[in-house]
């Protein structure tokens, strides 16, 4: 009889939950998005409960589409939004306030103040991370001291602290677990990247009591059991990664040197570079790629937090385009970008600039340019920014890149990876399997419990879907590099 898996895969703008057999086949999925609270400018809120409940009901939701009961699901795997920050209470377990996404930018002035305090090379040695807003330490610190009450019942032990996988876990097992796994812990600016614990001088600095904090647990592990009345039956919970980690293992990028790119609203492209980390000298960001084992594989990350969003602003903000899927027919209608240049920092940019007050441009407008130079601009904006981080990963792995295994909606279009393969030099591969996330998800917690024997069994399942090789249009795009590198040099702030 075949195996089944589970994965919840909770996301930014929606929850979905899927279910894999242990050939790594989609066999259904549910989905439901939530609520986003912008309730100014730079502040981004999500309703923990609001998370939950639909994170259940999807979950209920595949297990029906698939036709199965609770009792043949081999496991649950949680893959989550990373950085979002939670604080509950432990008694009944209600939060004390709305959860503060990823992309809240409420703390960036107190961030500003650690760097100019001279805390930014302590910090990287000890977390592999840049200070910035983007992380969860400074949130906790917010909410402690933001809401009545908070720090002196943290002191207290009354209060838990979790991202949305410990969240998860939390609800799914009615109280009884508060854990996290090492790739979500290493995203706090709390960790410590090389034991893998709590850090006490980053707990001194930023203020926040140890008691607050979730176990750090490995990412592939049985840690508990589900609620029987959630499912019907009780589940096994036994594996956790955040998302990006749970796509690099699901693209089977298990040894050093292999990297892939999720190209969704932003980008996150991940190299796994071994058994021990790498402090980057391009302001790249060193992190956990998985625990497995009690052995921990380190990565190097570079985020650029505006991809997709770039065609969705065409969409939604000019109107040029009336779907995102017509950008590659608009863009092909000339052959280069008539010295057009787009740089979309519309939050500022990410690795390797980090400059949270960078402002989008466009430069090289004539008289001649028109909409198909400024959407080809857009796709290759894309592509360069890609660029910038995946060389500035090289050089700092010193390991020379292969191939480019990608996921995400973006890769859909055949433009941009060609145009991303041009830029690399290296073949740009496209996985068979869209869920690549999820799947990852429901690798680690089927490695933890028999499903698979070994990666090796893993990485067997993977399989491509298309090849995009470095073709005639290389010449010509990394011939753009200076230009490109201009626009963005007029971008910085």
């Amino acid at each position: 009889m075949p195996a089944y898996l589970l994965a919840l895969d909770q996301g930014t703008t929606s929850s979905r939950a899927i279910v894999f057999d242990d050939g790594g086949k989609t066999i259904a999925i549910a989905q439901e998005e939530f609520t986003q609270h912008f309730p100014s400018p730079g502040l981004v809120e999500h309703d923990a409960e609001e998370i939950w409940a639909t994170q259940l009901r999807v979950g209920r939701e595949a297990l029906e589409h698939a036709g199965l009961r609770a009792t043949d699901i081999a496991a649950i795997g949680i893959t989550n939004q990373r950085e979002t920050s939670v604080i509950w209470d432990r008694s009944t377990g209600e939060p004390i306030g709305p959860a503060l996404v990823w992309q809240d930018r409420r703390t960036a002035d107190f961030c500003r103040e650690l760097e100019a305090a001279g805390h930014a090379p302590r910090i990287q040695e000890i977390t592999g991370l840049v200070i910035d807003a983007y992380f969860s330490g400074s949130k906790i610190r917010w909410m402690l001291d933001q809401i009545e009450g908070a720090r002196d019942r943290a002191e207290r032990g009354e209060l838990a602290f979790g991202t949305i996988d410990s969240w998860l876990v939390w609800k799914l097992t009615g109280g009884r677990l508060h854990l996290t796994d090492a790739t979500n812990a290493s995203r706090t600016m709390l960790c410590d990247l090389r034991t893998t614990d709590w850090s006490e001088e980053m707990l001194a600095l930023l203020e926040i009591p140890r008691s607050l904090l979730p176990e750090i647990r490995d990412s592939s592990e049985v840690y508990g059991e589900t609620e029987p009345d959630l499912f019907g039956a009780a589940i096994k919970i036994a594996g956790i990664a955040g998302d990006q980690h749970a796509a690099l293992f699901g693209q089977a990028c298990h040894a050093p040197g292999m990297a892939k790119n999720t190209y969704g609203t932003g980008c996150f492209a991940l190299m796994h570079t071994g058994e021990s980390p790498i402090v980057s000298q391009h302001r790249l960001l060193s992190t956990v790629a998985w625990r497995i084992g009690g052995k921990t594989e380190y990565a190097l990350e570079g985020s650029v937090f505006i991809a997709g969003a770039v065609v969705q602003w065409l969409r939604d903000q000019l109107g040029m385009i009336r779907s995102s899927g017509e950008i590659e027919g608009l863009a092909s209608q000339v052959d280069d970008n008539g010295g057009v240049y787009f740089v979309p920092a519309f939050s500022g940019l990410g690795a390797p600039h980090w400059d949270s007050y960078a402002r989008g441009t466009i430069t090289g407008l004539t008289r001649g340019s028109n909409r198909s130079h400024l959407a080809r601009a857009a796709l290759e904006a894309i592509a360069y920014q890609t660029g910038d981080v995946i060389r500035a990963m090289c050089d700092d792995a010193g390991i020379p890149l292969q191939e480019l295994r990608v996921d995400g909606g973006a890769t859909a279009n055949g433009l941009l990876m060609q145009m991303q393969a041009d830029l690399l030099g290296v073949p740009v591969v496209r996985a068979q399997t869209a869920e690549i996330t999820a799947l990852g998800a429901a690798y680690l917690a089927g490695l933890a419990v028999g499903v698979w024997a070994d990666r090796a069994a893993i990485a067997a399942n993977w399989a491509e879907d298309s090849r995009f090789s470095p073709g005639p249009g290389q010449q010509q795009m990394q011939g753009q590099l200076a230009a490109w590198r201009d626009a963005v040099n007029r971008t910085l702030r």
